[in-house]
């Protein structure tokens, strides 16, 4: 072999070396740089379930279902619903009020190891849970409709001793959200609604009981706090009340942001005319439909009925073309108890148009969001 072939055969194995070794460095730079995969969260696993269910449907929600009803309570195993349709709600509500104090029932007399039982219970048979808060005043001592103080909120915010009564609260309110686990020991995902009807002024957090910057302050506490805990678990709710004339300006002012929501919700219940109701409940869907494609969130009616319903078609006549015409997630009715209630049983006068309503395609209840449903 000449010295010109053995320059070019060594030239040649020299380039080959190079092209290797600079694969082998970009290989490297590659698996340095890479970051690992990021496993969802319990609440973000949760918003992408209520996501993708919304488009079979809106999921009927029911508050206090498994504790009591028109004729009954603290009968296991029972429910209005279940008697009615053969099926449970899609969602179960639960309150927290009361924690606060370390009390072992809530404000409704319910046991909180009995709340604990039945949210498992549920999420375990494929359904989905919401918590919502009703903390008594920690200035007055009242339930939370004492409104007779108008520095509740400022007080949480900026006096010393009032602002360490709340962080005990919130610890017991996150002591036990601690407690909601699974079989296999993860958290069980939560949408989670405190300080809902702010717009209102029933509540010591209400519209004319603090500033909207006090607002803000107390929700960043609460959820600062509880995220600080570990609650990743906790899908977060921002829902106000039946307003009727909502603009972006005004919704803005209290809306804590779309870092600190996952779900826009209202709260809407007909206590005056059905003319007004549909009026201003159609005005309102309206916006928080745009509202909420804008920043990119899913909505629900967070609660919604109307008290013993005294029409036997208010449920498909006046309700449900309503819902039909927007994208919502869920909606909820509040507690069936005894003399104040606000879905149906078997004996009452709107069970045969609450049937139709479950029969209708778009509406899901328990049975229709399981996992082996979807």
């Amino acid at each position: 072999m000449s010295g010109h072939q053995n320059e070019k055969t060594l030239n040649n194995l020299n380039m080959k070396k190079m092209m290797l070794f600079a694969m082998m460095g970009m290989l490297m730079l590659a698996c340095a740089t890479q970051q690992p995969v990021k496993e969802k969260t319990g609440a973000e696993q949760l918003l992408d379930r209520m996501i993708s269910l919304q488009k079979k449907g809106y999921m009927y929600g029911h508050q206090d279902d498994p504790f009591y009803g028109l004729t009954w309570e603290w009968e296991k195993g029972k429910s209005d619903i279940l008697a009615l349709v053969g099926d449970y709600p899609a969602v179960m509500g639960f309150d927290l009020g009361g924690i606060e104090m370390g009390d072992e029932k809530n404000l409704d007399s319910v046991p909180f190891n009995r709340i604990r039982e039945e949210l498992v219970a549920h999420d375990q048979r494929g359904g989905i849970v919401t918590i919502s808060w009703h903390p008594r005043n920690p200035v007055t001592g009242g339930n939370a409709w004492d409104v007779n103080d108008t520095t509740v909120v400022r007080q949480i915010l900026n006096n010393d001793s009032v602002k360490a009564k709340f962080a005990v609260w919130m610890t017991r309110v996150g002591d036990f959200l601690k407690t909601l686990k699974r079989a296999d020991g993860t958290p069980v995902p939560i949408i989670f609604r405190p300080w809902h009807e702010n717009n209102g002024s029933w509540f010591w957090w209400g519209q004319k009981l603090c500033s909207d910057e006090e607002f803000l302050g107390l929700w960043n506490t609460l959820q600062d706090y509880l995220t600080g805990e570990g609650l990743d678990n906790l899908l977060w709710s921002y829902s106000p009340n039946l307003d009727g004339g909502w603009t972006e300006e005004r919704f803005l002012k209290r809306y804590p942001g779309n870092e600190r929501v996952a779900l826009i919700g209202e709260d809407a219940y007909q206590w005056g005319t059905e003319e007004d109701f549909v009026k201003q409940l159609t005005a309102d869907l309206d916006f928080i439909k745009e509202f909420a494609a804008k920043n990119n969130k899913p909505f629900a009616l967070t609660e919604c009925g109307y008290k013993n319903i005294p029409d036997s078609t208010w449920w498909t006549r006046v309700f449900k073309p309503i819902l039909d015409k927007y994208p919502i997630c869920y909606f909820l009715n509040w507690r069936n108890y005894k003399k104040e209630y606000f879905a149906p049983d078997p004996q009452q006068q709107s069970a045969e148009d609450f049937k139709r309503l479950y029969e209708a395609d778009n509406t899901l209840f328990l049975k229709e969001i399981q996992p082996d449903a979807q």
